[in-house]
Order: structure tokens, then sequence, then C-alpha cells
């Protein structure tokens, strides 16, 4: 009986190992998760900050449910060597696992910033289920927080730390937040919401250093100017876990480099999720992740598989008001904009050669699937710009 370990029990490893026990193929699976808890939904820690959800519905899959598929789940194992040769795996616990196959869903590690201060306590990174018990444990006796990072992570924090009580700062490097997601005016229409909700937000804000005795008390930004922190959240970005796979020699550039069907340089090692690396692009987001576990799934199962990218999306709600982003919306192209700032609406849609490249919703985004089809499938949208920003519901009768 071939037996196939999977290495990281986040979404991607976790749902490749599901695909392969249900797959009755008369393979045994081990999954291999190094935090000591079941497998549980990542994406949905902002929801559990801000108090949407309770801790024990993060749990994606409990552990009888794992046994009846089939699967061995072996909870805070760290795996710390590859032996290639020998077909196994190390844990720093000195214990071997032999694999017929091997699926690395390493994930990735949040990034420290490297200036002086960024390991006091108190500064905390945003990425398990220890981080935000930190951040609701600091969040409990108020106080200030300061969250360096204007993405999507770093505002699902904010929010969630103010809707916890505490006074809300949040630093952002460039010149606006979500910048690879929104366009000028709809993040502007962001800051002023935020502001409403007490957040604020310091744009253009370059990080000097954190201070405090003994636990931060501070962040300094450059020229000088502190603001008072009694809690730091870095939500910065993600840096790829390939140091494994290169250690055992694998082909590494930013992330693990596999082929269409998720195959590492070595035919009997995968990798899937943040650790991989195709077509020279490391996903960041759950959709696409998920996709290449399916399409390891069935490569390991001698099935036809290859992963083809399409566009995903990246959406966040604050108070009520939704934004969501597709495509490239720093591209080149002809911009289509509806617009009413009294009522916090806003949509803009970016056109090249004829076809949709990318779109921005700010306070209404019931039409978001479809206009991620269209930006996935590079619909042809001449014969639709005079009605394309008023959605669906507008289509003349023949379009629909």
């Amino acid at each position: 009986m071939k037996h196939i370990v999977v290495v990281g029990a986040g979404p991607a490893g976790t749902r490749c190992a599901e695909r392969l026990a249900k797959a009755d193929a008369g393979l045994r699976v081990t999954l291999v998760g190094d935090e000591p808890a079941l497998p549980y939904n990542r994406v949905a820690l902002s929801k559990w900050l801000a108090g949407d959800m309770e801790e024990a519905a993060l749990i994606t899959h409990e552990a009888a449910v794992l046994n009846t598929l089939g699967i061995t789940y072996r909870p805070g194992m760290r795996i710390q060597a590859i032996d290639r040769a020998a077909f196994c795996v190390h844990s720093a616990d000195r214990q071997t696992l032999d694999y017929d196959h091997l699926v690395l869903a390493l994930g990735a590690d949040a990034v420290r910033l490297p200036f002086p201060g960024a390991d006091l306590p108190g500064v905390v990174l945003y990425r398990t289920l220890d981080d935000v018990r930190q951040m609701m444990s600091c969040a409990a006796t108020g106080g200030d927080a300061v969250v360096i990072g204007g993405g999507l992570l770093g505002l699902e924090a904010a929010v969630g730390l103010a809707w916890r009580g505490m006074k809300v700062t949040v630093l952002q490097g460039s010149k606006r937040l979500m910048n690879r997601q929104l366009d000028d005016a709809a993040a502007s229409m962001l800051v002023q919401r935020l502001a409403r909700q007490g957040i604020s937000v310091e744009l253009g804000a370059a990080t000097e250093a954190v201070e405090g005795d003994g636990r931060v008390e501070a962040v300094r930004l450059a020229g000088g100017r502190r603001i008072k922190a009694d809690l730091l959240v870095m939500a910065v970005g993600i840096r790829p876990r390939a140091a494994l796979a290169q250690a055992a020699g694998l082909t590494v550039n930013r992330g693990i480099v596999v082929d269409d069907a998720m195959r590492s340089s070595d035919p009997a090692i995968s990798a899937i999720g943040e650790c991989a690396e195709h077509a020279g692009i490391c996903c960041g987001l759950v959709a696409p992740a998920l996709e290449q576990a399916e399409t390891a799934a069935r490569a390991i199962l001698g099935e036809a598989a290859r992963y083809q990218p399409v566009a995903d999306a990246a959406a966040l709600k604050i108070a009520g008001a939704g934004v969501w982003s597709a495509g490239d919306v720093e591209a080149a192209g002809d911009s289509i904009v509806l617009e009413d700032q009294e009522a916090g609406f806003y949509r803009m849609l970016r056109v090249r050669e004829g076809r949709l490249v990318a779109a921005v919703l700010y306070g209404e985004t019931g039409d978001s699937n479809w206009y991620l089809d269209m930006v996935a499938q590079q619909t042809d949208v001449t014969d639709m710009r005079e009605w394309l920003a008023f959605g669906p519901s507008f289509a003349p009768t023949a379009a629909t």
C-alpha cells in the first residue's frame, strides 16, 4: 500500500490529503501539522478576532472526521529534514516517516521587519491561532495598537482590534491602502470609512524603530515622531517556507519550483500552496492554493492534471461597506468609473483592447462574481461599455 505523506495541515495540505483519502485508491495518507491544533481555516482568523466567529468554528476537520476518512493526523510535528534517497522525512523530535510520495504544503512565514525593537514582547505577527490569542489578550485591557501594513491582513487586524476596544493606528508605507488591489479613489474612500470607525491611517509612513523597556511602548517613525503602542501588529507580507526543500536539494527560487502537475524537481515530491512557485509565481490566496491541492492529488492518483492559474479577488468588509478587487489595477487601459461619494458607492473597471482586465468595487459588491468571471475569461466587453459599470441587472436582453 503506497504511503502519501502531506506535510502542512493548512487549507491546501488538508484538501490534498482529503482528496487522496476519498479516492479509494488503496493509499495510506498521513497529514502532518506543525501547530498543535486540528486543521483550521486560517482565512477566518479575522472573523474570530472581530467577534464574528467562535474559535471552535475555525476548525475544518475534527479528529473523528479525519479518522473516518482514513487520514492519520500528526499535529505538533515539525519536519526538519527530507532524506530523498531513503524516501523518508525526519521530525524535530527524532521521528521518521517513510513515504512513497511526499507533498509539501509548508505555507509561508509572516515577515518580521528587521528594525530595532522588532522582537520586543507585544510585537505580534498575524498568521496563526497563537498570534490572534496574543492580540486578544492585549486587547482585553484596551490601550493603543499600531498595525504596520495597510493591506488586506493589516486592515482586518485593525478592524478586529478596534472592535475589541483598542485605539488603532495603521501605518502604510505606500501612498494608498491596499495599493495592489485598489486605485486612489477607492483607497481614499476606505480611509474615510476607517476614520469613522476610530481607526487612524498614516500613509507614506516609514517605521524606524520599536521602543520599550521590556515591552513595546511606542513606534518611532522616520523623522523622530513617536506613536504610543501597547501592541504592535506586523502584517507586511509573507515569505514562502522553502528552506526544508532547499536543504534537500530541490530546485528553489522564491518558492519550491513546480511544474503544471505541481511536481518539484524530484518527481516523488510535490509542492502546493504558498510554498510552491509555479511559472515564476507564488500564490498568496486560498483559492489558487486549493486548486493546486486538487491538481497535485489528481497527478498522484495518475489522473490528467494541469494547474492553470485564474484571476482571483481580494475582499474586505468594514462596517457594512464592501471592498472588492480583481485583476491588475495598475494595468494600462481605459477606465470606466461610476461614483457616488455621498452614498459611498464606487466602481472602476479597467478595459484594455476591448477586454476587462481589472475591477474595483467599493460599497456595493454584489456583482463581484460577474466581474471576476469576465476578468478571468478576458471577456470582450466592447459592446457592453455603455452599461458595464451598472452590472448584469442593467444588461440589454440580447446581451444576457
